[in-house]
């Protein structure tokens, strides 16, 4: 069987064809044009030409992105692409490919591609975040996304920074909440924080200036400060970090001890551990968002 995954982004569309054991098939990326309908089109096109390379035709497809549709009004909410808001965007892709579609949230995309056969393959419970541009989490049990009633399970970019530091900074979200985690987490957050490019206080820090050392143990403290929330709410068997960030070798090894204070445990033992499958998991957990026809939930 052959699955299709659409990984949609602000910058870029990326479709893939999976087979049954997880291997890509044919692969395809387009920048991301932009407006709506363009958008749209974007999809049909970058689809219909992975079918080609792939040999096959299918009848439903998977799509990962910004934001999640309101459970109760059906247009999306809470996307940082927010042409997106306000649009039944995955209706919208549903009638321009003329087949079925299942859209999840692009950092549950990653979670559910980590668990079913990536750095979480074999944990119960795995919780995944995206370090990047923005900001997201989700998390899966027994490899099955969790997204709630609200379907907001795992919005862990946009709870307030815990545990708050005299002097730290009073910010304002794109999506009007204060002092989300996403501010001071992401990629974005961690540059405006410094002063400087990402690359370029990451490479103080190692050449032992004060200034990038001194950034990066702000950015330590405050990921394990919201990562404690998590523990302490759904202690996952593991942790999966994907982005730009992700990419910053010193988190692995600071991590756990700065996070072990806010557990409230006798011990925190829990896996901190990079996204096996990099850049490609949103693409492929997109995909595996449609079972194996016939199996539960298919």
């Amino acid at each position: 069987m052959i699955r299709i995954g659409v990984d949609f982004g602000g910058t870029k569309i990326e479709a893939a064809a999976l087979d049954a054991q997880g291997l890509i098939r044919a692969r395809l990326r387009r920048p991301t044009p932009p407006t709506y309908d363009d958008r749209l089109e974007a999809v049909r096109e970058i689809v219909a030409e992975v079918e080609r390379q792939a040999g096959v035709t299918v009848d439903r497809v998977g799509v990962g992105g910004p934001g999640s549709p309101s459970r109760v009004a059906g247009p999306m909410r809470n996307s940082n692409s927010t042409i997106l808001n306000g649009r039944p965007f995955p209706a919208d892709l549903a009638r321009v490919l003329g087949r079925q579609v299942r859209y999840a949230n692009d950092a549950n995309c990653l979670a559910l591609s980590e668990a079913v056969d990536g750095a979480g393959a074999g944990h119960g419970v795995v919780f995944a975040v995206i370090l990047g541009t923005g900001c997201g989490a989700g998390f899966t049990v027994d490899r099955r996304l969790v997204e709630g009633r609200n379907g907001v399970a795992g919005e862990w970019g946009h709870m307030p920074l815990p545990s708050w530091r005299p002097g730290e900074p009073l910010l304002t979200c794109w999506c009007g909440r204060e002092n989300c985690m996403e501010l001071f987490v992401s990629g974005t957050g961690f540059a405006r924080d410094s002063g400087r490019s990402g690359e370029d206080t990451i490479a103080a820090a190692r050449a032992g200036e004060a200034w990038g050392r001194e950034a990066l143990d702000r950015y330590i403290d405050r990921l394990a400060r919201g990562l404690g929330v998590v523990v302490n709410l759904i202690d996952p068997d593991i942790i999966v970090l994907g982005g730009g960030m992700s990419n910053v070798d010193e988190l692995y090894g600071a991590l756990p001890a700065a996070l072990e204070p806010h557990v409230f445990s006798d011990v925190f033992s829990t896996p901190i551990v990079k996204a096996a499958h990099g850049d490609s998991s949103g693409v492929r957990g997109a995909a595996w968002l449609w079972p194996t026809p016939g199996s539960e939930g298919a």
